[in-house]
């Protein structure tokens, strides 16, 4: 969901224990480097890298995407990581994009098909298909189709809005395995209008270059999304195995 910069907010830091070995799976043969010059930023450069297996180095192919993050910038969301640097912690409702490494599941779109060439899983967004962000409802930050489900959630995201920008997203692996209550809900990749717009805590991009990173994303790749500030990419880039943006 896009929101006004003008509500932009300071995030609380906070610290999470413990550093370990990369969480970027070992199978994973593509990656999402998304990178802000800080944890309040609300814009990023993106650029994507593939390798042949793990024991090769990432390549960089195509060119950068520029990106909105979140009005509040970034947080430490849910994913595959284990343990970081100090920074703050993401919770339902703060605005902010989640950092970390993260699978990227599946697509949703307003058609019944999805785009020529698309090969993650796609679901079409219905006049009823919901993503639960109410941590109280056992359908927290999942997609369910209302009307299939009992209906126990006060708060929603509609995954087939009025406006374009949920034309097409890609489903951020964000809080959801498991899920955490209050951790944070319906994190995706989608479309946004102007450069100058920042999200709820979504990752959005040009309609152009988000179709053109839903044609490239592969899950048989096991492609997974790396969101950083700049100088946390810089500390953890060696250990995580991370490569080197712009090469």
């Amino acid at each position: 969901m896009l929101l006004p910069t003008s509500l932009l907010s300071l995030a609380v830091l906070a610290t999470i224990p413990g550093q370990g070995a990369t969480p970027v799976p070992a199978d994973s043969r593509q990656m999402l480097l998304s990178v802000s010059a800080g944890w309040a930023e609300t814009k990023a450069t993106v650029e994507r890298y593939e390798r042949v297996s793990a024991h090769d180095r990432w390549k960089r192919v195509g060119t950068p995407l520029s990106a909105s993050l979140g009005q509040a910038g970034l947080a430490w969301g849910r994913g595959l990581h284990q343990g970081a640097v100090d920074g703050p912690i993401k919770k339902e409702g703060d605005e902010t994009s989640p950092a970390g490494v993260f699978r990227l599941r599946e697509a949703t779109g307003y058609a019944v098909a999805a785009p020529p060439g698309t090969r993650l899983p796609y679901r079409q967004a219905t006049a009823t298909l919901r993503c639960v962000d109410d941590p109280r409802s056992a359908h927290y930050n999942h997609l369910v189709e209302e009307g299939r489900v009992a209906k126990d959630w006060t708060s929603a995201e509609d995954m087939r809005r009025a406006d374009d920008l949920y034309r097409l997203l890609v489903w951020v692996g964000h809080n959801d395995d498991p899920v955490q209550a209050g951790g944070g809900s319906c994190i995706f990749l989608h479309f946004r209008d102007t450069p100058q717009d920042v999200t709820a805590g979504c990752t959005a991009f040009d309609k152009g270059r988000m179709e053109e990173l839903l044609a490239w994303l592969d899950p048989a790749a096991r492609p997974v999304l790396v969101q950083l500030p700049d100088a946390v990419r810089r500390k953890l880039g060696a250990l995580w195995g991370l490569p080197d943006p712009g090469r």
